[in-house]
């Protein structure tokens, strides 16, 4: 069957603090990418400028790389435009705050090499910021597939689709929780998942989905929970919201 190719896209806005790092892990793939693909909500600050600075880099590596800046409708719809330009048999999507181990594409080729997947999933290192912005190891938050669904088995920087499931699902673009809606989509229709339990990708705390603003808990937890039902999952799973939410809020140091 041989390896696959990979395309590879990141979502940026206002991101100069952080894309360099993301951008490199990219370039430091011991299986490079066949494409990646900055799609910028058109920052104002730097973000555009230090892309562009990895172009020879990644070209040099036979990498096709394209920056586009423009606005858009927020994340999930920057993360359709990437998807209809990929052309890799599988994609991922590596935000601007987190970035890949450097073995990360080469494991996951590998993976889909020996058990052919529909969507790839495995543990993420999640780390904290202290106050002069240096990143330190929080905790490792580990992939599993199991039922009932939880989205905390599930960790979206280590995801990896077929193309041929994208061209049948994207983003909705309807709430904060759009990638776990088409997880469920995708778990819904029958498609074959795989987990692995190695770290492949390191995820920054902060964002939209883990602010601490009681209002903003609230809303992403009402979010989940009609995600959940809109999917077909249990009233009861409002448990699994709350206590998502809750953890987050405790936990998290903002």
């Amino acid at each position: 069957m041989g390896l696959p190719s990979v395309s590879v896209i990141t979502v940026s806005y206002q991101s100069a603090r952080t894309i360099k790092t993301t951008i490199e892990s990219v370039l430091k793939q011991t299986y490079p990418p066949k494409e990646y693909f900055i799609i910028d909500g058109n920052s104002v600050d730097e973000t555009v400028q230090i892309a562009e600075g990895y172009r020879d880099a990644l070209e040099a590596k036979g990498i096709r790389y394209e920056i586009v800046s423009e606005p858009d409708k927020g994340i999930y719809d920057a993360m359709n435009k990437g998807i209809r330009k990929a052309t890799g048999d599988l994609v991922g999507i590596i935000n601007s705050d987190d970035w890949y181990e450097e073995n990360c594409l080469q494991r996951v080729a590998e993976t889909y090499e020996q058990t052919p997947f529909d969507m790839f999933y495995a543990d993420l290192q999640i780390l904290s910021e202290d106050g002069a912005g240096n990143c330190h190891p929080y905790m490792v938050k580990r992939s599993r597939y199991r039922t009932p669904v939880v989205s905390r088995d599930w960790n979206h920087p280590t995801t990896f689709i077929t193309r041929k499931v994208y061209d049948r699902f994207q983003y909705k673009l309807e709430s904060v929780h759009d990638d776990w809606d088409l997880v469920l989509r995708i778990r819904k229709a029958g498609y074959k998942v795989v987990v692995l339990n190695e770290v492949l990708a390191n995820f920054r705390m902060g964002g939209a989905s883990n602010d601490k603003d009681i209002r903003k808990c609230v809303a992403r937890g009402k979010a989940r929970y009609r995600i959940y039902r809109n999917n077909g999952y249990s009233r009861w799973y409002w448990f699994e919201c709350v206590a998502i939410e809750a953890v987050k809020y405790l936990l998290i140091r903002r």
